[in-house]
């Protein structure tokens, strides 16, 4: 959620809220992996959780094509692989409440980096040759 693509005030609200939707489910999930696993659910990675869904994903829309009941066959291995997923224990660890600088002062890229190139070179083979003459 670094940025947010919509451009009206509505539909950016609607897409903060599909986010929170989104990451209160995936604590929802952690939390339901931390129970199954007698661990505190803060002890489960967040980033592995992640990953887990994503290796999962495929699994998951095969057996939403057979029915409920593959699927819920499928939530247990799930939440025991999102349960192996520790954080370490890192004492006095903490991060400051601060964001980096805004932007960078360079553009967007927004065509591919090949065509940027061929035109800085064509851009600095005109230069130059204008500097010879």
């Amino acid at each position: 959620m670094d940025r947010l693509r919509c451009k009206s005030p509505k539909l950016v609200r609607k897409e903060i809220w599909a986010h929170v939707l989104a990451y209160n489910l995936i604590r929802t999930v952690m939390a339901q992996a931390a129970a199954g696993a007698d661990v505190t659910p803060r002890s489960i990675s967040f980033k592995a959780t992640l990953q887990v869904l994503e290796a999962f994903r495929p699994l998951i829309a095969c057996r939403a094509e057979l029915g409920a009941g593959y699927l819920a066959a499928l939530y247990e291995p799930l939440l025991r692989a999102i349960a192996v997923h520790r954080v370490a224990d890192r004492p006095d660890r903490f991060e400051p409440r601060m964001v980096r600088k805004g932007p960078r002062g360079y553009e967007e890229l927004k065509r591919p980096r090949r065509e940027i190139k061929l035109q800085m070179l064509k851009r600095a083979s005109v230069l130059s040759r204008k500097s010879v003459e």
